[in-house]
């Protein structure tokens, strides 16, 4: 299991790389969510820094002609788990980041209040490597042992909040193996 800072809310000895896109969550919320994203810029290309360079609103749009329609988009996630396992966190845990957009599922909306987003670097049309199921079942673990509230039936897909507008994490992610926890 990772350690997590409670008074800083983020996961000690990994990489920190601050987003700009986040901002307080209500009052008396109870983080109780996670909420599963992939993404890679450009899609299905992986190993550079796009990714991070888009939540932190320094993406280069004139680099790939893919990059054109997400200019202005100002989106984040907590954690980035790329295809070697490395975890980046960008938003501390007890901050909302701007994850999930317009959501809506099981008669709950605005998921970002009382969510935590992680992207893993992929595509919905690729498989999720070993070191990124490890990296992930190790940070829901942590994650599950300081949000008491957390449970597997709240670990969800973006699919599942605004199934209208995203279809990740996509068919090739394992649930059972999420879910059962295992490394």
């Amino acid at each position: 299991m990772l350690e997590i800072n409670e008074k800083t809310s983020k996961l000690t000895e990994i990489d920190f790389v601050t987003s700009p896109n986040f901002d307080d969550r209500p009052k008396s919320i109870s983080i109780d969510t996670i909420i599963i994203h992939c993404i890679s810029l450009p899609e299905g290309e992986y190993d550079n820094n796009y990714v991070i360079d888009f939540f932190q609103n320094k993406l280069d749009t004139s680099v790939d002609d893919s990059f054109k329609s997400l200019e202005n988009f100002k989106v984040s996630s907590h954690l980035f788990i790329r295809r070697d396992g490395q975890i980046i966190q960008m938003v501390p845990f007890n901050k909302r980041a701007w994850h999930a957009g317009k959501s809506s599922f099981n008669g709950r909306s605005n998921f970002n209040d009382f969510s935590i987003g992680i992207e893993l670097e992929g595509t919905i049309s690729s498989k999720y490597t070993n070191k990124q199921y490890q990296s992930l079942n190790n940070v829901i673990a942590s994650l599950k042992a300081l949000y008491t509230n957390i449970t597997n039936d709240n670990i969800i897909g973006h699919c599942d909040i605004a199934p209208d507008r995203k279809n990740d994490p996509g068919a090739f992610f394992d649930w059972g193996r999420v879910k059962r926890g295992e490394l």
